[in-house]
């Protein structure tokens, strides 16, 4: 398996491996990457290719942190997606490690997300209400509520953690409530 960044080639198989990954929520995940890829030219894009197929891709975006001192530009990751019959092979934690350690050498001081705890645990991050953040919004369950401080990070850098524009826009923060008829 080969990370790389992706190519502008990459773009359909990328959305591809989303709707596959995603399941019912495919479409609208894509349309986020899409949107956020229009929004962030400078985000980081990573695919995992076996064999000449993307079967996995990452993407960290700009967001902010509204800390006491001053706004402070930090990353997100949203989305991570490994097509389900390459999944549990360890494909989306070296995407994951990969870019930590790229946006580590950026100066990037933070990432956040929504997650499976019990997943991101293993690949650096921790709950972030723990660690004297606040979520952008209550729809956020806080176990959810995830960050990995990076070697840019310093102890005042705490507060609150403001989404880009786009996720708004695309509804894409925190979990809905399903509607019924």
């Amino acid at each position: 398996m080969q990370i790389r960044d992706e190519l502008a080639a990459d773009r359909d198989a990328v959305h591809d491996v989303h709707r596959l990954a995603f399941g019912s929520h495919g479409e609208v995940v894509a349309a986020l990457v899409r949107a956020l890829r229009d929004d962030d030219p400078e985000a980081l894009s990573l695919v995992a290719e076996e064999n000449g197929e993307i079967v996995g891709h990452v993407l960290f975006t700009t967001s902010l942190l509204d800390a006491p001192r001053r706004l402070v530009t930090v990353q997100v990751l949203s989305p991570l997606a490994v097509t389900p019959d390459r999944q549990r092979r360890g494909i989306g934690g070296a995407l994951v490690r990969h870019g930590l350690r790229l946006l580590d050498q950026r100066g990037v001081p933070a990432v956040f997300l929504e997650g499976d705890p019990g997943y991101y645990s293993r690949l650096g991050f921790a709950a972030a209400g723990e660690l004297g953040f606040r979520r952008p919004s209550l729809r956020i369950p806080a176990p959810a509520f995830q960050v990995a401080r990076l070697s840019g990070y310093e102890p005042w850098m705490t507060g609150t953690f403001v989404y880009s524009a786009t996720f708004w826009q695309q509804d894409c923060v925190g979990l809905r409530e399903e509607h019924s008829g």
